[in-house]
């Protein structure tokens, strides 16, 4: 019952964050909309940074598929991209591509949150940086000089193209994640 409730929580605070902003959202917003007593969210939380941190340890459960993805293919270049096309069709849900535009938002103003969900992009930066170097080395990537910047630059466009979809500014169709993909492909030497 406890572990309903806790998931009830996060969920309404999810839905605050996405509906009002996570700066605009308070304890009351999301004991109201988990239909729950102010008392009783604290009984499971410490505050709104500690729904917070959950989600991010959520999230780092999420992204663990993921990080699976990029270290269990014995080919780098296949590897690489089936986890740009799984990370992609992620990023791109709009409940995901929201939620990461207002946690940048708020990173830029609270260090606090840009660490608790920086180590979670780390995660995969790491992973991929090792797996771009590793291909590269196999002579299945074109040479990299930077690997780990290369895996920044990879996330940067997944997830930049995911909010430009949530921001209205392209269509999420099939012609935009061809091009994304081809595009990633053809910068790492895949032909």
């Amino acid at each position: 019952m406890a572990e309903s409730r806790k998931q009830l929580i996060v969920e309404a605070a999810c839905a605050c964050f996405l509906r009002k902003g996570y700066h605009q959202t308070g304890v009351r917003d999301i004991a109201a909309e988990a239909g729950i007593s102010l008392g009783n969210l604290y009984n499971h939380f410490a505050g709104k940074d500690a729904v917070l941190a959950e989600i991010a340890a959520l999230e780092a459960e999420e992204l663990t598929p993921f990080l699976a993805r990029l270290q269990a293919v014995a080919d780098p270049a296949e590897a690489v991209m089936g986890f740009v096309a799984a990370y992609l069709d992620y990023a791109s849900r709009p409940e995901h591509a929201l939620m990461t535009l207002e946690l940048v938002a708020e990173s830029v103003r609270n260090p606090a949150i840009a660490q608790t969900f920086g180590g979670n992009r780390d995660g995969l930066l790491a992973a991929l940086g090792a797996l771009l170097a590793a291909g590269a080395a196999a002579g299945r990537l074109r040479s990299l000089a930077h690997p780990a910047e290369t895996a920044r630059l990879l996330l940067d466009l997944v997830e930049g193209h995911a909010l430009r979809v949530v921001l209205g500014d392209t269509a999420p169709d099939a012609v935009a994640r061809d091009e994304v993909m081809n595009f990633i492909a053809h910068s790492i030497g895949i032909a």
